[in-house]
Formats: C-alpha cells, structure tokens, sequence
C-alpha cells in the first residue's frame, strides 16, 4: 500500500495503491485526457471543497496533502468550466471536482465553491510507462446489451437524477427485481453511484470503469468506452438496468450519444428538472418525451400544475411518500409487470 500519496475516486480502478510507481514531469506536449498525475495540494479553497477519495470516502483538504488524481474536462452549466489544456507552464492549476478532475478552471459561479489549488509535482510512471486511466481498465469480452432500462435524463446538472435514481430503485427492489445501477455521462464522482449500490443495487458502474475522467470528449472516444461500460453491466445478473445521464443530453458530455445508443432498451423515461421551464425546453430540443417528471420542478402543487400545462407531462413530487404508489404503478405499466 502507498502511503506517501492520497487516492482521489477516479484512481479507484488504477491499481497504484498496491504497486510499485515513481513520479516524473514530463514534457507538456506528452499529457493527455486521462493521464494519472502527482500534485501537492497549496491551497485549500472554501470549506466545502472536499477531496473524494478512492473508496467513496470524503476528506478534509491540508495543505501539503499530495495527490494522486487524473486529467480531464469539466464544462459544467452550474458550477465550473475548465482543462488540463488551459494549463501554462509553471502555472498552479485545480481539482476541477473532488473526485480529483484536475485541470485549469476558466470559469464559474459566484456560488461555487473555490476549488483547491494544486502544483504539479509528475505524472504516474509505471514499468517505465505513463499511467492513465485506459491503460488500467481490463479488457471486457464484448457482450450484447439487452436488459431494459429505467433511464433518468435531466434538465442540468443538481437536478435530483440521482435522488430520483434512489428511489426507483428502491421501489424495483421491492417488486423482488435485481436492479443494476450506471451513470454513463457526466464528470466523474464515485458517491453518485455509491448511492444507488446504497439504495439496493446488485451491482454499479460508471464511465470512470471504461477509463474516462469525464464524457466531455469526441463520440468517437465515447462510444467504444460506452459499448465496454455497457459489456461489463451484460455480465452482471441484473432484471433491469437505472441508467442516469449526468447533465443534460444538450450539454457536451456525449448523453444525446448515450441515448440514442441505448434507445431501444428505454422502457421508461424520467425527466428530472430544475424548473418548470427547463421541462419544456428540454423536451422541445430533444424531442424527448418522459414518462414522468421529477425533481425541483415538483416541489410545490403550482410547479406540478405548469409542468403539466406547458407540456402534458404527469409530474410527480417523489420526495413525498404518498407519491410512491403513482411511481410503482407507472414502473408496472412500462415494465408490463403484473400489478
């Protein structure tokens, strides 16, 4: 075990706790998405910056901390924008996400929290090679896709998908179903998924297991680390698939590719939403058309009453308990279950 370095969660797969590493700098021209990288934490940022580590757990940012997390791409609508390849020599740089997304930051919210800063101290040098998250995901037998899917898309990001994700898998539990959990776009952040193993599902996965930081790279890159994603879920003995979109499909992180992959195992759709608005913006740039909306935009009777004026959606508040027998009735229709 490496005591001298901390794992953040996207290093979860990368095998470097056990084994025998060195650190180098290496000439900017060699880094790339996904590369494994040494840094010395300078400056903390806001008490709420937090560092995930590689088992789920959440910890306390110190000054002097050293870490082992991955570069990537983060283009979030809430929170923060920023890469690895904004970065300039000698420069101090930031954990974009406290999964250890690691890049330059250039742009965010007033409401954001400050992200930690970070010095480069080398890249994971493995046998004499660089390390990078591709290079240590195992090669999968290719396998079919076939079980159906309960999919949760969004109208951005912080829009109760995995909220909603929790409770409908709670609620196939109950129907006696095994329930796989995956989140296949967004930004990497193992806690998002922990919560779904969390809620009763038999087995989860997210691109992180396909060797991605975050989705924000070209369809060509993201469909074959999909179609891996999508072999590892087939060998699993699982009734159903709750499948979540990180952001929304409008949003550069691949999920209108995730869905249009995965389109004829949709059984049921769940729009989660911000607001009412965003419901129907959504549905009229996509040409989606959910089973149910959930989320912000159900919090009160009037949020539920405009999302089913302005778009013919049945809307359901699913935080409230008394909603829950609508939500299993509608999973038994889409999923032809016997009542």
């Amino acid at each position: 075990m490496q005591y001298e370095f901390t794992f953040t969660s996207l290093a979860r797969n990368s095998g470097l706790m056990g084994a025998a590493f060195e650190t180098r700098p290496i000439p900017f021209s060699q880094w790339a998405t996904g590369d494994f990288i040494a840094v010395e934490l300078m400056k903390p940022g806001s008490e709420t910056a937090r560092i995930e580590l590689h088992n789920g757990r959440m910890m306390d940012p110190l000054k002097g901390e050293r870490l082992i997390g991955a570069l990537g791409i983060r283009h979030a609508t809430l929170e923060i924008t920023g890469t690895w390849k904004a970065i300039q020599p000698h420069e101090r740089f930031h954990l974009m996400t406290a999964a250890g997304l690691i890049g330059k930051v250039t742009s965010m919210s007033t409401f954001s929290p400050i992200p930690i800063q970070l010095d480069y101290l080398g890249h994971v040098i493995r046998a004499g090679v660089k390390c990078t998250m591709r290079n240590s995901v195992t090669p999968v037998t290719p396998r079919p896709f076939i079980k159906p899917v309960v999919l949760m898309a969004g109208t951005s990001m912080s829009a109760g998908k995995t909220t909603t994700a929790r409770i409908v898998t709670r609620e196939l539990r109950s129907m006696g179903l095994k329930v796989l959990g995956a989140k296949v776009t967004g930004a990497g952040r193992y806690r998002d998924i922990l919560a779904i193993k969390d809620a009763g599902a038999v087995a989860v996965f997210d691109f992180v297991d396909a060797g991605l930081p975050s989705t924000v790279c070209s369809k060509e890159k993201y469909v074959p680390a999909l179609e891996h994603l999508l072999s590892l879920m087939a060998a699993e003995e699982g009734d159903i698939a709750v499948v979540e979109i990180g952001a929304s499909p409008l949003e550069p992180y691949n999920g209108d590719a995730a869905i249009d992959y995965i389109r004829e195992n949709i059984c049921c759709t769940m729009l989660c939403a911000s607001d009412p608005y965003a419901v129907y913006g959504v549905m009229k740039s996509f040409d989606l058309q959910p089973d149910l909306v959930s989320g912000p935009a159900t919090n009160t009777i009037a949020a539920v009453e405009l999302v089913e004026k302005l778009c013919g959606v049945r809307a359901l508040n699913l935080l409230n308990p008394k909603n829950r027998p609508a939500l299993r009735k509608l999973l038994r229709k889409r999923l032809n279950l016997s009542s």
